[in-house]
């Protein structure tokens, strides 16, 4: 599917007709080209895994719920290679544009499924996220984006990055058809109640440029009214680029581990970045393993506090800016990294669900609002966000 934004893949025309009737019925959707459409490759980014791949026998588990709850597939979206980059400029296939901030990175790995939904291409898009890449698009684009409790909606058909972090999330441009879609793709669980405490996470909000913190802190002041209780809290007792750094290592040995044999085999030609970020994860010793775990463990431990009595949302910034302009150099682009990796860290360690609305922003480009809920509490974040908006 050909478009103004590069938003589709090149090289497939892979699309699925909805169902006659549905809840979905009517609606238009794209997936990351991560997720298996049956009869079709799946290109993951990268033309050396298009070539050396087969069709593939079946649909992803949540492309075959969309469809069959009667939405539309009409396209496979561009995505960073293998699901290695945060801001979407793809070296291979090119950046999709950022139609909410042109000139200006869409961001990733789910570039291309934010590009279709904020150009008005499809009324909502497939994406994933492991280390933040539903969340920083949606910031970025100024769209609704959940990465949703860990383990919650099967991974089956979807290209694997780093199981223990990875989720499927998705875009939208309005809270009405963003709660449809969850409606449909999240699986029951036990209910949880609607959060009536505020928990403001001052160390996350320090992470944020000055205008963008001002920008977000004049949305939050008109919604705290619809909580019982607000206060503000340091999350982490040491600083949260060292709880990002646990994910880092992790979910670095645990994206090696993923691609390796393939690497091996083909030898394919990588950006600059993403060859970077597969050396520094072959560099990952054992010992930095066991590390990482412990602090992972004691992140949990401590969000297990903050969270305590289950009736608490997080609140933070998205992404600690807007999107950056396309083009920067490898070492600002780097350093851009670390600093919202440091923000999307906290779900991504404990598993949890974040929501980020697009309430904000910052010299006319968009910057997202995130709450941070309890275990399966997806439902409730999203049910906030439509009160939210009102």
């Amino acid at each position: 599917m050909a478009g103004p934004l590069n938003a589709f893949v090149p090289d497939s025309n892979a699309h699925l007709p909805g169902s006659d009737d549905g809840p979905l019925s009517g609606l238009t959707f794209a997936a990351k080209d991560i997720f298996d459409i049956a009869g079709h490759v799946t290109g993951c980014g990268n033309p050396y895994w298009l070539a050396t791949h087969s069709p593939a026998e079946a649909n992803a588990w949540v492309v075959q719920r969309l469809v069959d709850a009667g939405a539309a597939m009409v396209g496979k979206t561009i995505t960073d290679e293998l699901t290695r980059g945060i801001f979407g400029e793809n070296m291979h296939y090119g950046t999709p544009v950022n139609p909410s901030a042109p000139g200006r990175v869409p961001g990733g790995s789910s570039s291309g499924s934010a590009s279709a939904v904020a150009g008005r291409l499809v009324d909502f898009a497939l994406g994933s996220d492991t280390g933040g890449s539903v969340r920083v698009p949606s910031s970025f684009c100024g769209l609704f984006g959940l990465r949703p409790t860990h383990g919650r909606i099967p991974l089956d058909g979807m290209l694997l990055q780093a199981p223990s972090f990875d989720t499927i999330g998705w875009f939208a441009r309005d809270a009405e058809t963003f709660a449809r879609v969850g409606s449909v793709v999240l699986p029951p669980s036990p209910a949880v109640e609607r959060p009536q405490r505020l928990v403001i996470a001052e160390d996350a909000w320090d992470l944020a440029e000055p205008g963008t913190r001002q920008a977000l802190e004049t949305v939050l002041e008109k919604f705290g009214a619809l909580f019982a209780s607000s206060a503000t809290v340091r999350l982490s007792p040491s600083s949260l680029e060292e709880w990002s750094g646990h994910q880092q290592v992790l979910q670095s040995r645990e994206a090696w581990e993923s691609a390796r044999d393939w690497i091996d085999q083909v030898n394919p030609t990588f950006s600059f970045e993403v060859s970077d970020r597969y050396a520094l994860a072959r560099s990952v010793t054992d010992e930095q393993i066991v590390t990482a775990q412990a602090g992972r463990n004691a992140v949990i431990a401590r969000m297990n506090e903050v969270f305590n009595g289950g009736d608490a949302v997080v609140c933070l910034p998205t992404t600690v800016a807007p999107a950056p302009p396309l083009g920067q150099r490898v070492s600002d682009r780097h350093t851009l990294r670390l600093r919202n990796s440091a923000l999307t860290s906290i779900a991504g360690n404990t598993g949890r669900p974040q929501i980020s609305l697009p309430l904000a922003e910052v010299d006319g480009l968009p910057v997202g609002l995130s709450l941070l809920g309890d275990y399966s509490a997806d439902e409730q974040l999203i049910a906030l966000a439509r009160e939210i908006i009102g």
